[in-house]
């Protein structure tokens, strides 16, 4: 079935046409209003790979959106909405949680970490993916401790964990020279420009980044990892119908082990290589919702 799922994924031009209206208050019960308009919407990234992306045809892929169509299928068989419409919205990292609680979209598919500050405001499915904070620089710079980065100009991208420590370090321990760019796209711009030294994000998206630009040869990650980042699809807070259903999806598919070829399918590529962590498959073998944590003491993401 998931082999199917890329497949059945609309242009982004459709997506537009098909968006939803925002709501000034999103509605309590999710299910409930899917199954009167026969329509979900899912919150989709632009250059999240191998995670969710616009392919060259502009159309949303990639491994967490492959997990939510799972969870799709699965709504169209209980709710008996064979015809059910799947929308799509693109969503920046610092949007996805606005526009999810406004309600213009019902789940985010993209790589968004499960964080006790964030569990505040939204509510998240099983993990599906566990990365960690690193340091993307330019081969000859080395980044064996955050104390390596003091001085240098390094580029965050909003509204990401990543910001929210280097901003904390910044402010008590390593001084840098920090500069925050709207976009994880546009961050590596800069480290690609020479206008930044360092680029700190979660690890997989940097090997996403670097991989897809060919850039593996000129840029290297550090050896050192700065927090523990599980990622899971982002629902609404209360919204405890919708988000049993896709926890149910979830543990099907690790229970059935149809996460193996899918893994395969988004991180054993020509292009990306990402083994499967003792962490990611632990998060499969035992479905969680652990929030993430910094592994320096006293910080937080």
């Amino acid at each position: 079935m998931l082999s199917r799922l890329t497949s059945r994924v609309l242009p982004l031009a459709a997506c537009a046409a098909l968006s939803l209206p925002a709501f000034a208050q999103a509605p309590a019960d999710t299910l409930a209003r899917i199954k009167e308009t026969k329509s979900i919407t899912l919150g989709v990234r632009e250059a999240s790979r191998p995670f969710s992306y616009l392919n060259e045809q502009k159309q949303p892929v990639g491994y967490s959106v492959d997990l939510c169509l799972a969870a799709v299928d699965d709504l169209k068989k209980s709710l008996k909405l064979p015809d059910l419409k799947v929308n799509y919205k693109v969503v920046s990292g610092a949007e996805r949680i606005p526009k999810l609680e406004s309600g213009e979209i019902d789940l985010e598919c993209g790589s968004t970490t499960n964080t006790k500050a964030r569990q505040e405001k939204v509510a998240f499915s099983y993990t599906i993916f566990v990365a960690g904070i690193r340091v993307l620089v330019p081969k000859g710079v080395k980044v064996e401790s955050v104390k390596d980065l003091a001085g240098l100009p390094v580029a965050l991208s909003k509204g990401t964990t990543s910001e929210k420590l280097f901003n904390q370090l910044n402010a008590n321990d390593v001084k840098m020279q920090l500069t925050t760019y709207a976009s994880n796209t546009e961050a590596y711009k800069a480290l690609k420009d020479g206008r930044a030294r360092a680029f700190p994000q979660d690890d997989s998206l940097l090997l996403g980044l670097a991989s897809f630009d060919n850039a593996l040869d000129s840029l290297g990650l550090s050896s050192v990892s700065l927090s523990v980042e599980p990622y899971a699809i982002m629902m609404r807070k209360g919204d405890a119908a919708l988000a049993a259903s896709v926890d149910r999806t979830l543990a099907r598919v690790y229970a059935n082990n149809e996460i193996e070829p899918l893994y395969r399918k988004w991180f054993a590529t020509d292009r990306l290589t990402i083994q499967m962590s003792r962490l990611t498959r632990d998060s499969f073998t035992r479905p969680n919702k652990e929030a993430g944590v910094a592994m320096l003491l006293g910080y937080s993401i």
